[in-house]
């Protein structure tokens, strides 16, 4: 093992690194903001991207870290696995296990860049545990961000769903909902008129989950920037 984090280190020497870096008073503040700190060493992002670059992908190792069950470990193992090389069937063993907001949302990241959202936000869109719908959602939200060449049709059938689960309440849920719809909101000019169209829908709604959703759409999606912005990128465009 090479002192210094390199694509030569195993799954093993990567937890032997993160365990040394173990720290409580993190751990403590993860778990104020929902993330699941019992099997988290309290090894902030910010030192685990750096640390992912360094040791470049690796599908097999990645497998290997995920299996630890270690939060930190967890995370290293989505940014450092190849996506060419992820199934869905991993998708959804993985999506089983999503424990937290955090651990979702990268593993969302990680499925768009597998070519599997359009696959899979149907499926896990229905299933009713919290952070299974999330993971439809948060697969929309990066979607919109880093799928430059997907059509613009995709993002309009993702809308009804949207429209069909702004009433569930549950946190982790209406907040991934609210992104997915901003987010497809501000993909391009021609999505930003029907995104604005439903979230003015939502904010008008009876349903006080579907309002709070609209409500910051709406806010985010009129703002005179944001116009600016998908103006001048359609320009560009041409």
């Amino acid at each position: 093992m090479s002192k210094e984090p390199s694509p030569d280190w195993t799954a093993s020497d990567a937890i032997r690194h993160l365990k040394s870096l173990t720290s409580d008073k993190n751990r403590a503040g993860m778990a104020r903001v929902g993330i699941k700190a019992d099997q988290a060493l309290g090894v902030s992002n910010a030192v685990l991207r750096p640390l992912g670059r360094a040791m470049k992908k690796n599908h097999e190792r990645a497998a290997e870290l995920w299996e630890s069950g270690i939060r930190e470990a967890r995370l290293l193992s989505l940014f450092t696995d190849e996506p060419k090389k992820v199934t869905r069937k991993q998708a959804e063993a993985y999506v089983a296990e999503f424990d937290s907001w955090e651990i979702v949302d990268h593993g969302a990241d990680l499925f768009c860049d597998a070519g599997l959202a359009k696959e899979l936000v149907p499926v896990f869109v229905k299933d009713e545990r919290e952070f299974v719908r999330r993971t439809a959602f948060a697969m929309m939200a990066w979607g919109a961000v880093h799928l430059k060449k997907e059509p613009d049709e995709t993002f309009l059938g993702w809308l009804p769903i949207i429209e069909t689960h702004s009433t569930d309440s549950r946190n982790f849920v209406k907040k991934a909902v609210n992104w997915a719809l901003r987010q497809i909101g501000k993909h391009s000019l021609s999505l930003h008129a029907p995104a604005l169209k439903l979230a003015q829908k939502l904010e008008a709604s009876d349903d006080k989950t579907a309002r709070w959703i609209g409500k910051g759409a709406v806010k985010e999606l009129t703002d005179p920037k944001q116009l600016e912005r998908l103006s001048a990128k359609k320009n560009t465009a041409r």
